[in-house]
C-alpha cells in the first residue's frame, strides 16, 4: 500500500514512524527515571521523618510527638509514614506495635540508617531503621527508629509522573503529525500544479515544459522534457516518411495501373505479351519499393540486445551473393566474390546484414549503367572489423557525392532503381556499430561496408 499509495501517506509514514519510535523508547526511559527519582524522593522523606521522630523522642523523653513533626508525617510524598520507636533495652516507646522486619540481616554498621522492603499487613512496604545514641530518664543506650511508607503509594505517584510525561509527549506527537500532514500536502503543491499544467496541455503539444519546479523536481522535468523531445522527433520523422513513402509508392502505382489498362486495350496477341512483361516488371519495382520502404521502418526501431546475435558473416556474404548472383550473371555481368576462410563473427541480426548486401549489389547492378561489365565482391579482416567491399566500372561514384547517395529516395541520374538502396545499408551500419563508405576510385564505384568483430 505504502509502494503504490500516495506520496503525501508514503511521506507522513516515513517522517512520523522513527518519531514514534523514539517517542516510545523515551517514554519508557522516562518512566524507568520516574521510578528510580521516586525511590529517592520517598527514601529521603522517609529519612527526614526518622531523624524528625528521633528527634522528638529525645527531646521529649519518650512522651509524645511534635505538632511539626505529625503534620510532616502525615502530609508526607508517598503516601503515609508508619513508625515504631524503641528505647534503651528495647524498651517500647511509641509508635505502631509490630512493625516490619527485615528478611536479612543486616551487613551495614549499628548506627547507619538501612533502607529495605518488607511486608505490612499483607502489603510491601519500604522500610528505614536507625539506631541512634539517646538518653531517656536518666537511661543512656540505643533508640531504635523504625519508619515505613506503603510501596503501592510510592508506585502510585511515579505511575501519575509517567502519566502526565505519556501526555505531554502524545499531545506533541499528535500536533507534529498535524503539522506534517499539511506541511507535506503544502510541499507536493508544486508537483500537483507542474501535474495540472500538464493536464491543460493538448495531445498536440509536446514544446519543452518551462515553469520553476523545486530543485527535487529537477530531474523529473528535464526527463520529461528529453521525452517529449524524443516523442516529437519520432512523430515528425513518421510524417515525414509517410509523405516521402507516399510520394515514392505514387509512381509505381500509377505505373502498375497504366500497364494494366494497355494490357486491357491490347488489340493483338503480340501487344499483350508484350504488355504482361512490362506490367510483371511494374509490378516487381512497386514491390521492391514496399519492401524497402517497410526496412527502412524497421530499422528505425530501437535495437534491443536480445535480438543480436553471433553471426558467421562470411557465411551471410556467401549465401546472399550466390543467391545474387544468379541475377547478374544472366545480365552478361562477370561477377567476382572473394571470401577468407576463417569463420567471421559479428553481433547483429542476420536479415538486416543480408539486406545490406543485397542492396550494395543491387545498387551496383541498376546504377552501373551501360557500361558495366563486372562487379566484384572482397571480404576481408583489418584491425577488429570486417570490411566489406562491393566494387562495379559502371558509371562510378565519388566520396564527395555520399550525402546524396545515402539519402533517402535521392538519386544522382534516373535510373529503375528507388533510391531507398544506399540509404538502407547506412541504417544497417548504423544499428550495428559500423559504417559505410564511398570509395576513392579511378574508374566505376567502390562502396566498403565496415562492421565490428564480435570478441
Amino acid at each position: 500500500m505504502i509502494r503504490h499509495g500516495s506520496l503525501r501517506l508514503r511521506l507522513f509514514i516515513l517522517i512520523l514512524t522513527p518519531l514514534v519510535l523514539l517517542a516510545i523508547l523515551l517514554g519508557y526511559w522516562r518512566y524507568t527515571v520516574a521510578q528510580q527519582t521516586a525511590q529517592e524522593l520517598f527514601d529521603d522523606s522517609l529519612l527526614s521523618a526518622g531523624l524528625a521522630i528521633s528527634r522528638d523522642v529525645a527531646v521529649s523523653e519518650g512522651d509524645a510527638l511534635s505538632p511539626t513533626t505529625r503534620s510532616f508525617i502525615r502530609d508526607a510524598s508517598g503516601g503515609e509514614i508508619f513508625y515504631h520507636v524503641t528505647g534503651p533495652g528495647g524498651i517500647y516507646v511509641t509508635g505502631y506495635a509490630y512493625p516490619p522486619a527485615a528478611a536479612k540481616p543486616s551487613e551495614q554498621g549499628a548506627y547507619q540508617p538501612r533502607f529495605f522492603e518488607a511486608i505490612y499487613r499483607d502489603e510491601p512496604v519500604r522500610v528505614l531503621k536507625m539506631t541512634e545514641r539517646v538518653t531517656l530518664d536518666n537511661l543512656v543506650g540505643d533508640a531504635t527508629v523504625t519508619a515505613w511508607q506503603r510501596i503501592a503509594d510510592r508506585n502510585a505517584f511515579a505511575n501519575e509522573l509517567s502519566i502526565r510525561a505519556a501526555i505531554l509527549m502524545g499531545i506533541l506527537l499528535a500536533t507534529l503529525a498535524f503539522v506534517v500532514w499539511f506541511g507535506v500536502a503544502r510541499g507536493l503543491r508544486p508537483l500537483l500544479d507542474l501535474q495540472d499544467a500538464i493536464d491543460l496541455r493538448s495531445p498536440d503539444d509536446l514544446s519543452k515544459i518551462k515553469r520553476p519546479v523545486p530543485v527535487e523536481v529537477h530531474g523529473i522535468v528535464q526527463t520529461l522534457n528529453r521525452l517529449f523531445g524524443q516523442v516529437e522527433r519520432s512523430i515528425n520523422a513518421h510524417q515525414v516518411f509517410i509523405s516521402e513513402a507516399a510520394h515514392q509508392l505514387r509512381n509505381p502505382a500509377a505505373a502498375v495501373q497504366s500497364m494494366a489498362e494497355a494490357l486491357r486495350d491490347a488489340k493483338t496477341d503480340e501487344d499483350k505479351d508484350k504488355r504482361i512483361i512490362e506490367l510483371v516488371s511494374a509490378a516487381k519495382n512497386s514491390a521492391t519499393v514496399a519492401e524497402q520502404l517497410l526496412s527502412l521502418e524497421r530499422l528505425r526501431q530501437p535495437t534491443h540486445q536480445d535480438q543480436m546475435d553471433k553471426i558467421d558473416f562470411r557465411a551471410v556474404v556467401e549465401e546472399t551473393c550466390a543467391d545474387m548472383g544468379v541475377h547478374i550473371l544472366t545480365k552478361g555481368i562477370d561477377f567476382e566474390v572473394t571470401l577468407p576462410e576463417p569463420t567471421i563473427l559479428v553481433s547483429g541480426d542476420q536479415i538486416f546484414l543480408a539486406e545490406a548486401i543485397k542492396n550494395l549489389l543491387d545498387n551496383a547492378l541498376k546504377h552501373g549503367g551501360a557500361k558495366l561489365s563486372q562487379i566484384s565482391v572482397v571480404l576481408r579482416c583489418d584491425a577488429g572489423n570486417v570490411k566489406l567491399t562491393v566494387s562495379d566500372d559502371g558509371t562510378g561514384l565519388s566520396p564527395d557525392q555520399s550525402e546524396a547517395v545515402f539519402s533517402r529516395f535521392s538519386q544522382l541520374e534516373y535510373s529503375e532503381g528507388s533510391g531507398l538502396g544506399l540509404s538502407i545499408v547506412s541504417a544497417v551500419a548504423k544499428r550495428h556499430g559500423g559504417v559505410v563508405a564511398i570509395n576513392q576510385v579511378e574508374k566505376g564505384a567502390s562502396v566498403t561496408l565496415e562492421l565490428p568483430i564480435a570478441l
